[in-house]
Formats: C-alpha cells, structure tokens, sequence
C-alpha cells in the first residue's frame, strides 16, 4: 500500500480528517494519511467482531507491531508507509501503541467508571494522533502539553457528537448522562482548549495542520454546554457553510 493508498481509505472512511488533510501543504498530507488511516483501522477492530477477546486479539498485534518499530515485512498493508514514519520519527510509535491500547475499551459494553476514565480514553486516542501527527511535522517536544489539551478539547467534541449513535449501538459511552454532567464535560472540553490556545506560540507553523482536524470542535461544545439534550439526540452539528468556512479560515491564516 502506497501513501495515496492510505488517502483514498482516509477519504472514504473519514471524510473531516481527509478535508482537514486537503488543507494542508502537500508534503504534510504525505504524512498525515498514514496515521489517520491506522487510526481508521484501530477504530474498526472492535467493530468487526461480535467476539471482545478477538478484537482484543487482533489490537495486541498492533500494539506489538508499533512497539517492534513496524518492520515494513510486517503482514498488514497500512505498516508499509507507517513504518517509513516510524523509522523517520521514533517517538511517535509510543502514541501510536498507546492509542491501540485505549481502543480495548471500545471492545466491550462496560460504562467507563468515571469522568477522570472518559478523559484518560480521549488523551490517549484524540490526544495522541494530533499529537503523532504534530510530531511527524516537526512539532518539538516542548509542544506536546499544548498540542494534547487542544486535541483532547477537540476529541471531546467528536465524543459528544459520537454519543448517540454508540449508544443506539448499545453502548455506554458517557459516564453520566445527566444535562448538567454533559454540559460540564462540555465546559472542561472548551477550557483545555483555551488552556491550549493561550500557548499557542509553542506550536511552530508547520506543525499547525495536524490541529485543524479539531476544526469544528469550539462549535460544536457550545452547542453542547448551551443545549446538552442534543448530544443524546444526535443533533450535535454545524451547518455545512460554517464547516467549510472554518477549515477554509484555518488553510487561509494558519490558525486553530
């Protein structure tokens, strides 16, 4: 499988983080595709089977794999122009793991047991894509505080959006369902994003695609805090001129 390759499944699968891709310079996208196409083939796993212990199975030979550096002889399409990355920037493969580690949960039915368990689930798989992504492109270690709280600001965002279709799929994937429990969710989201936006300067511009793929979220968390009965309705969304008039801003003055 070839990067394109990696494009064509990010298009079909996930078409926000393929826009957000578009935007970016085309030497960004080139390194971008190859996470957000893992990241589309871990959220499947526990989806594929009606069997947790196999989903499980089937993510330990990620982690094993992410954790071995990927070796390009490795039997899965996606680790061809993975493992390029990883062999170019090492670090990122710990993320990388970690995110497929998270993704147990989604093999199961259990609620998680707090607010605190929702966030830890969100730093480990919004959080450490943006941050594998803002990595790839240069992001110093420095950025990696400021990089997570915007990304799990943003992650909380898709959750809440995410919220009733999981449960119609009999899930439960928000530890209380109360307005005011979803309201505050909403609240803690939009401060680790301010919190985030406030350090902005240790982000370098180039690294500064990887964020736009949170794009929508400080819209979407209004939405939520001023009306939390929407999250459960899945009626959590922007019109589509203020979807493609943000990520177009975004493109246009680098900002996130």
């Amino acid at each position: 499988m070839t990067v394109l390759d990696c494009a064509a499944l990010v298009e079909r699968g996930d078409p926000g983080r393929f826009a957000a891709t578009m935007a970016a310079p085309p030497a960004a996208r080139l390194r971008l595709w190859p996470l957000y196409a893992l990241n589309l083939e871990l959220a499947r796993i526990p989806w594929i089977t009606a069997e947790p212990m196999l989903a499980e199975m089937r993510l330990q030979w990620w982690i094993d794999s992410l954790t071995a550096r990927a070796e390009a002889h490795t039997p899965h399409e996606i680790l061809g122009p993975l493992s390029d990355l990883i062999r170019d920037v090492p670090a990122i493969a710990q993320p990388l793991a970690g995110l497929a580690e998270a993704r147990r949960w989604d093999c199961w039915r259990e609620p998680f047991a707090d607010e605190a368990a929702l966030w830890t689930y969100l730093d480990q798989t919004a959080a450490g894509l943006m941050w594998a992504g803002a990595r790839v492109l240069g992001a110093p270690d420095t950025a990696e505080p400021v990089v997570r709280d915007f990304a799990a600001g943003a992650g909380m965002a898709n959750w809440l959006t995410a919220t009733a279709p999981l449960i119609a799929q009999g899930r439960q994937p928000l530890p209380d369902t109360s307005a005011t429990a979803i309201a505050a969710l909403a609240e803690r989201a939009r401060q680790r994003i301010k919190a985030a936006r406030a350090r902005r300067h240790l982000i370098p511009q180039r690294a500064i695609p990887a964020l736009w793929t949170g794009w929508q979220a400080r819209g979407l968390l209004a939405q939520a805090k001023a009306d939390p009965a929407r999250a459960l309705s899945g009626d959590l969304a922007l019109s589509p001129f203020r979807e493609k008039g943000g990520l177009l801003l975004r493109a246009m003055t680098g900002f996130w």
